[in-house]
């Protein structure tokens, strides 16, 4: 099969791999994510990864008596807990990746180096990106954003536990409604909750268009590097 986009980069959730109760992977639900990576992958799509870390750590965790970087460092962390996770089941089917931290954490993963990483990306490696961006009060989101626009990715895929984006809450409201198109500056405007408002505005501004989709759906990866009409489109 070949796909619409050569290069894209995948914004995983952690709650999304995780256990039904939130909490440390789900080996189920990460072998089929890892799956469909692969198959894109050996197609000749060339991926990158951000993945976070809720299913180990969140900021609210530590809120009552922890000082905010200190936070965000641990949550930064976290986040290579799921990352060599992925490497690791990727690479046990036979595909090179390569582990890119934006913390030095030499004994484990290369930091990252944007002109390292478009290497790995043109070689045929497959890129995670961990840490975030190395700084307190920046989201995955906003490293998704960051990320895409240095290795300079046609698209970012947002795999959440949602289908698509909505007005308002569709578990807390049964008239949400869902949009399938939705433009940058509506979605800061209506603040919908798709990503936080310094990533949508790095999109704007570097012409990135952002795919929302559910990851649990069946193929729903593939579906969406192939320019299918799934989930929620955020452009122009």
């Amino acid at each position: 099969m070949e796909f619409k986009y050569k290069r894209v980069l995948i914004k995983l959730s952690g709650e999304a791999i995780g256990k039904e109760d939130g909490r440390g992977i789900d080996n189920v639900k990460l072998s089929k994510v890892v799956e469909q990576i692969i198959e894109i992958s050996k197609s000749g799509v060339q991926i990158a990864i951000v993945i976070g870390a809720g299913n180990f750590w969140r900021g609210k965790y530590g809120q009552e008596y922890m000082e905010r970087t200190t936070s965000d460092y641990m949550g930064m962390l976290a986040t290579t807990l799921n990352a060599l996770a992925l490497q690791d089941m990727i690479e046990s089917k036979g595909i090179y990746t390569r582990v890119m931290t934006a913390l030095e954490i030499k004994q484990v993963a290369e930091p990252y180096i944007r002109r390292k990483a478009v290497k790995h990306l043109e070689k045929g490696r497959i890129v995670i990106f961990a840490c975030g961006t190395g700084n307190p009060y920046f989201t995955t989101d906003t490293t998704a954003a960051l990320r895409a626009v240095e290795v300079d990715a046609d698209i970012i895929l947002l795999a959440k536990n949602i289908d698509g984006v909505y007005d308002k809450d569709p578990n807390k409201y049964s008239d949400a409604k869902k949009y399938d198109e939705v433009t940058y500056m509506q979605a800061i405007s209506e603040r919908l909750a798709v990503m936080d408002a310094t990533a949508i505005t790095l999109c704007m501004e570097n012409k990135i268009p952002i795919r929302v989709f559910a990851l649990n759906e069946k193929d729903s990866i593939k579906r969406a590097i192939n320019g299918e009409k799934i989930g929620t489109i955020i452009e122009k």
